[in-house]
């Protein structure tokens, strides 16, 4: 968590990353908290670091952000006309 509190801009793509783990109607199942699923959770994990049980360093976490960052700016310049092949 402090690696990404150290970058100040990286803090609207992880609000908005957290936001898109939290499962649709969370308040409706037990434990009533917006958690994402175990199972999704369980898989990424295996996809990722061949462990279910794995825990992403702060390191994996911050260049995530950083690459969902610079994609999302990809994105918007494609959108608007701006962007090329690289």
């Amino acid at each position: 968590m402090s690696a990404v509190l150290a970058r100040p801009a990286l803090w609207t793509g992880a609000l908005r990353t957290a936001v898109g783990l939290v499962p649709t109607r969370w308040w409706s199942r037990a434990p009533f908290l917006p958690l994402p699923d175990r199972e999704w959770l369980a898989f990424r994990m295996e996809t990722a670091y061949g462990d279910p049980a794995a825990v992403p360093s702060a390191e994996d976490v911050v260049d995530f952000l950083a690459w969902a960052h610079e994609e999302r700016r990809r994105a918007v310049g494609l959108r608007d006309g701006a962007g090329g092949a690289r």
